[in-house]
């Protein structure tokens, strides 16, 4: 699983500042991520401001004292490897596009052991940003910035590619106030595939269900749902449940409704429908949705998701979504379950008449997770939050150094436990 990234961990990993590369010098970072560095850049042959990004997956790579990137150890070198080929293949997709409200890479190349996107630099913030900042965006204006973005991903699409990754902070708004779309999510899905963990790839809120199973569906829907969350993001002032989380209670439909006094009711049903959980509920392609938006009406070629059914959608998800995806809730339920009720099984063996040490565990289910979801092991910061009472033990339990409590870690640290106060129980 993917650690948080520091501002001190971007400062460790990234370049220097006057660091070269073939003609372009390096004058200072702009953002990071899980996947990767951008640079603000001097091409010194155009004289003139440039935007590198630099693959970096600080959970599978570091810098090494000379500067190139490599593999944490052996184990992950295959996932790296993964995700540059699919990195190297976003920008090449990405060179192919000249539509002004998508990012355009102008050149990419390898060098230190890694790759790099060489993009035009614009003055501007994100949209991440810029919501931070204002406590209501108007729906004329909403609808001005999503238009462009509508029309640059009907020309992605038509070209047969998915974005895959929209969310607030990869809409970068010009000086001017027109916006652009970045990072597809290319490379992540593949390290995800590799790694077997959605959850490290993902934004929670704004990647519909499908994205979080291979076997899922996938298509302008896809791309659809996520630039409906950031709509609801800029509408409601939050952040939308992530998708799993709908499938048990869904209180989205109710969030946007209150919001009427605000925004039209046609414009926070179009919301809706693109934010619909099931992926055949949703508006097919961007002419339709583009189309609901604009005219505040959703199209008749929708039959699928009737007037009546949209007022209600995310009140209530469908019987074939249940059945589709309920699974996978349940899995991640039952990881956390298993491993929170060793500690309550442990604690009655504690004050049985027999020595706490012959107290067993209760043994792991059949399956420890869902394809797509790991079978076990738990972060620093999940360790501490869901067994706050061995919160500071994490090295402790963490025998094999590898940055994760297993259930088998917790087991035999249990297990250590029960042993150390046997004699003093013997003695009482």
């Amino acid at each position: 699983m993917a650690e948080p990234i520091t501002k001190q961990k971007i400062k460790q990993h990234g370049l220097p500042a006057k660091t070269m590369l073939l003609e372009y010098r390096i004058e200072s970072i702009l953002g990071a991520g899980g996947f990767g560095i951008t640079y603000l850049a001097r091409d010194t042959h155009l004289d003139k401001d440039v935007a590198i990004k630099e693959y970096l997956p600080l959970d599978l790579a570091l810098r090494a004292l000379d500067g190139s990137v490599v593999p944490v150890n052996t184990n992950t070198a295959f996932n790296y490897k993964s995700g540059l080929d699919q990195f190297l293949s976003e920008a090449r997709t990405l060179a192919r596009f000249t539509h002004p409200n998508i990012v355009r890479v102008s050149r990419y190349f390898e060098e230190n052991g890694t790759a790099y996107m060489v993009m035009g630099y614009e003055e501007g913030t994100s949209l991440n940003r810029f919501l931070r900042k204002v406590t209501r965006v108007d729906e004329r204006d909403l609808k001005a910035m999503v238009e462009p973005l509508l029309e640059g991903l009907q020309e992605v699409h038509g070209a047969g590619f998915l974005h895959r990754d929209i969310k607030p902070s990869n809409i970068f708004l010009r000086a001017d106030g027109t916006p652009v779309l970045l990072d597809f999510g290319t490379a992540r899905l593949a390290i995800r595939d590799s790694l077997h963990d959605a959850f490290a790839i993902l934004t929670p809120g704004y990647a519909p269900v499908e994205l979080y199973v291979r076997t899922g569906q996938q298509g302008p829907w896809t791309d659809i749902y996520s630039l409906a969350a950031v709509l609801y993001r800029a509408v409601v002032g939050e952040n939308p449940p992530d998708a799993l989380t709908r499938l048990r209670v869904d209180g989205v439909g109710k969030r946007l409704q209150s919001k009427r006094d605000r925004y039209s009711a046609q414009f926070l049903a179009a919301i809706q429908w693109g934010l619909a959980l099931e992926e055949k509920r949703r508006p097919q392609n961007v002419t339709e949705w583009r189309s609901a938006i604009a005219r505040g009406a959703q199209p008749q070629v929708a039959a699928a998701t009737p007037r009546a059914d949209v007022a209600r959608e995310s009140a209530e998800p469908g019987p074939a979504t249940e059945r589709k995806y309920l699974w996978m809730a349940l899995g991640i339920v039952m990881f956390f379950v298993f491993v929170e009720g060793a500690d309550i099984v442990r604690q009655r063996a504690a004050r049985m008449p027999e020595p706490p040490a012959k107290a067993l565990l209760a043994p792991p289910p059949a399956s420890g997770g869902v394809e797509g979801i790991p079978s076990g092991g738990l972060t620093r910061e999940e360790f501490e939050r869901n067994l706050p009472h061995l919160a500071g033990k994490f090295s402790t339990v963490d025998t094999n150094g590898d940055g994760q409590i297993s259930i088998g870690e917790l087991r035999a640290y249990r297990e250590r436990e029960e042993r150390q106060k046997a004699p003093a129980a013997v003695v009482k």
